[in-house]
């Protein structure tokens, strides 16, 4: 049996270090982030689909987020549109790695877990959170994005006081050793639930 970790977050609360934490661990990822980019990636298929509707979005051969980004705010519509090009590829990707996928735990992280119904397919959810100001702050610190950008984003999240609600467990990320011993105690729980399954 295999166990299915869903790993969330809003933007900026750590969930891409925690990630990395279960990586560490030995437990295979499937990092929908990374899956975006690759498909955003010049000859990706979600690059091919999008210059159809917005070529303006595009950047040798590549999506620009920051294009994209910039689009979105002027019709905040443009982003569902976006979302149901994409997502089929997201979900595809995605049932490729758990068809093929043989570890006793894995995880999915995915930045819309609830959002998308995606917590479904998972056995248990983690979700990562900070205090509100540390995540503005850390988002804004990146440098990639305003706070009209920041603003936009986390309107379409679901709120963090509500991901937590729905999860397991909670992994605070303001010190990066408390969350890495959430994280094996989190295995840790796991393997109970898989010796008594």
């Amino acid at each position: 049996m295999t166990f299915i970790l869903g790993l969330t977050g809003s933007i900026g609360m750590g969930k891409s270090t925690t990630a990395q934490m279960f990586a560490d661990q030995g437990v295979p990822i499937w990092d929908a982030d990374a899956v975006v980019r690759k498909l955003y990636a010049t000859g990706g298929a979600a690059a091919t689909k999008i210059v159809q509707h917005y070529p303006d979005t595009i950047e040798n051969g590549a999506v620009s987020r920051r294009k994209l980004r910039e689009l979105i705010a002027t019709d905040p519509k443009i982003l569902d549109h976006i979302q149901i090009l994409v997502h089929p590829l997201v979900a595809a990707d995605r049932a490729a790695f758990l068809a093929t996928s043989t570890a006793k735990v894995i995880l999915l992280d995915i930045p819309l877990l609830f959002e998308t119904g995606t917590d479904g397919l998972c056995d248990a959810i983690a979700v990562v959170s900070v205090p509100s100001d540390v995540q503005k702050s850390r988002v804004l610190a990146r440098g990639e994005m305003t706070e009209a950008d920041f603003d936009l984003i986390l309107a379409r999240q679901m709120p963090d006081l509500k991901k937590r609600s729905k999860a397991r467990w909670v992994i605070p990320t303001l010190k990066l050793d408390e969350a890495r011993v959430h994280v094996k105690d989190i295995l840790a729980e796991i393997d109970k639930d898989l010796a008594n399954a």
